[in-house]
């Protein structure tokens, strides 16, 4: 089974060939995998809320599809069980579309006769992260009355996340 691999080998935030053609000999990927997060919109989509609380990422760095979902699970749970799912509004702003790629190499004995080397090193597609950079708005949450609730639920939210955040 396929392990993931520590956020600082994707911490810097670069452009590699990710391209994503409809013609498949101008692709430098095979394949894109799908996104984990299951719902980007929660709660009451109809009713028009007084206040809005902001999470906004403080760094620059991308951010795994599988962390942008834990941390939804984790503010939507909070919210669903204090406010109920008429009291709140809660979306995901950021979308991951970049794809991550490793070019695994063997390093066991008689490993020079399985490597390919680094001639054509795009690599495998291993998941889609978002890239962010500082100032971007990660989730809202949108209320009427209870503040607490919503600083709290953003708060849980961030501590799943890999950059440092601030509320607004």
């Amino acid at each position: 089974m396929a392990k993931l691999r520590k956020f600082c080998a994707y911490k810097s935030v670069k452009r590699p060939y990710t391209r994503f053609s409809k013609y498949k000999t101008k692709n430098y990927i095979r394949s894109r995998p799908h996104c984990r997060i299951t719902m980007f919109d929660l709660g009451n989509k109809q009713k028009q809320f007084k206040h809005c609380l902001k999470l906004i990422s403080k760094d620059r760095a991308q951010i795994r599809d599988t962390a942008l979902e834990s941390a939804r699970q984790t503010a939507n749970k909070w919210l669903e069980k204090t406010l109920s799912v008429a009291g709140y509004r809660l979306v995901v702003q950021v979308f991951p579309h970049h794809v991550l790629r490793e070019n695994p190499l063997a390093s066991a004995a008689g490993a020079d006769r399985m490597s390919t080397g680094m001639a054509h090193s795009f690599g495998k597609n291993i998941g889609v992260a978002a890239q962010v950079s500082p100032g971007k708005v990660l989730m809202s949450v949108y209320y009427d009355e209870d503040f607490e609730t919503a600083k709290k639920a953003l708060k849980r939210a961030s501590l799943k996340l890999p950059v440092r955040c601030i509320m607004e």
